[in-house]
């Protein structure tokens, strides 16, 4: 994500706004855009940020409150209370955020009007100076309003669940809302925007991600076997042209006094009406002057062609049985049963969600391991997501193998992700928008990370709906079993 300061912001929590946006990084990831920082999209009314996304717009509105706590109940349409106790704002306002949102409802009709079919548009509702947990209705979550505290993660977790469009929106489309949003904002490339997640026509079809391997090998019909299939009728064989002896029979006369021979019948079997032709010299009369050479070509031609025909049966014959008695070729790997999508370990079983690997290594991550990878980038980085269940209870696993050229690397990769706080890499199928039904956040995870020569592997668990805990006895053995799943890339 692309940070442009146009002005200053006016909550003092927009200091930590800005440092959440800028954590999550720039690239084509799942929050890549163009976060307008103090933009004002009502004259006169300016906001912390107005973050322009290829499949959304937000709105960030600042809220300052009394004092840091380590609980505020946020009811959109309720008073809130901070650590049990209520907060007021102002002696006509429910809650602290009224007048915030007034200024989001006011800021979406601008958006709107100056860029028609914007796609989903959003709210953040960043409190501060700090509040350890934001608890909000279900109803509240199932609408377009986040209370939060701004961190990467809350903010990550927001983007996602907020910016939902079915495709990208284009590089001039991303312009023009841009310039109708901030007209001071510097011109921004085409490369640049490209970079960040837009697509470079309007009518782009979505990037295709590669399904898990393990759900998407679809059975193959094996071709039948040419021996198999329907034999030709034997008559169908192309006949023996019997044209060559039958002249004689007509050019001689005595030949037609030639006494019909016996061997005529499976002359029969063959359909050419070419064959038939001796038949007419069966009523012929006998004359008296043939001689013994004449009386016997007649008969020598009927039995070559007898020989022509059995040789011709019989070569197509056992051409037939040859190929038919062959042994068939051993199948092929694609023809044999598609693997399971589903694994169990340690009597714990993962359900496959979504798979891929790919080249883009920092662009998947955030905090101080994107920056690691950024200063070295590794040679590939495979990710797998799966749904489980750990002792009756619904999880979300997300795993990830980065390879590098060299241990050494590795070594030093894995040293800065075991670091807590230190970051990681963002989850496959949040991104994808693969996971069925809820979307997990993956704060509070068990964490487990493992070496192999030049692959590291990290493994975040969640439940699912949380809260989550990283000591949480069943989460931690569901990470230590994740460290024996296989990942398809």
């Amino acid at each position: 994500m692309r940070l442009v300061r146009l002005a200053q912001q006016p909550s003092r929590v927009a200091e930590d706004v800005r440092a959440a946006l800028a954590s999550l990084g720039r690239g084509s990831n799942v929050v890549g855009g163009v976060a307008l920082i103090g933009a004002s999209p009502v004259e006169g009314r300016p906001v912390e940020a107005v973050v322009v996304m290829p499949k959304g717009v937000l709105i960030v509105i600042g809220v300052d409150l009394p004092d840091p706590a380590l609980k505020l109940e946020a009811p959109l349409g309720g008073p809130w209370k901070a650590d049990g106790w209520p907060l007021v704002h102002g002696d006509t306002s429910i809650n602290p955020a009224t007048d915030a949102l007034s200024l989001s409802a006011a800021c979406t009709h601008k958006i709107a009007d100056v860029a028609p079919g914007a796609g989903p548009i959003g709210t953040i509702i960043a409190v501060g100076p700090y509040v350890e947990t934001v608890d909000q209705p279900a109803a509240d979550l199932a609408g377009s309003v986040r209370v939060l505290y701004p961190t990467a993660t809350t903010m990550l977790a927001a983007t996602v669940s907020l910016a939902t469009a079915p495709r990208p929106r284009s590089v001039q489309q991303a312009r023009d809302l841009i310039a109708a949003l901030a007209p001071d904002a510097p011109p921004m490339p085409e490369e640049m925007l490209l970079g960040e997640g837009f697509s470079a026509y309007s009518d782009d079809e979505p990037t295709v991600i590669r399904e898990n391997p393990l759900v998407a090998i679809a059975p193959t019909v094996p071709v039948q076997h040419p021996g198999k299939g329907k034999r030709p009728a034997k008559p169908a064989v192309p006949p023996v042209p019997p044209a060559k002896p039958v002249p004689p029979v007509k050019a001689t006369p005595p030949v037609q006094q030639a006494t019909p021979a016996k061997p005529v019948p499976p002359v029969r079997q063959t359909p050419p009406p070419a064959a038939a032709a001796p038949a007419p010299a069966e009523s012929a009369p006998k004359s008296p002057r043939q001689s013994k050479t004449v009386k016997w070509l007649p008969v020598a031609a009927i039995g070559l062609l007898i020989v022509l025909l059995v040789a011709a049966i019989s070569v197509a014959s056992g051409g037939d049985d040859t190929a038919s008695t062959q042994t068939p070729p051993p199948p092929t790997p694609a023809t044999s049963p598609p693997p399971p999508s589903s694994s169990a370990v340690e009597n714990i079983q993962f359900t496959s969600r979504a798979s891929a690997a790919d080249q883009k290594c920092a662009s998947h991550a955030y905090g101080d391991v994107q920056s690691s990878l950024q200063q070295t980038s590794c040679s590939t980085v495979k990710r797998a997501s799966f749904a489980s269940s750990i002792d009756g209870r619904a999880a979300a696993v997300t795993i990830a193998v980065v390879e590098f050229p060299n241990t050494e690397q590795a070594n030093a990769f894995k040293a800065i992700a075991d670091n807590p706080g230190g970051g990681g890499i963002l989850d496959l199928a949040t991104e994808t928008n693969q996971w069925q039904g809820e979307v997990p956040v993956f704060e509070g995870a068990a964490y487990q990370s493992s070496l192999d020569g030049k692959s590291v592997r990290l493994i975040q668990v969640v439940w699912l709906p949380g809260p989550s805990t990283p000591d949480d006895p069943g989460l931690v053995r569901g990470a230590k079993a994740a460290l024996e799943l296989p990942v398809n890339g």
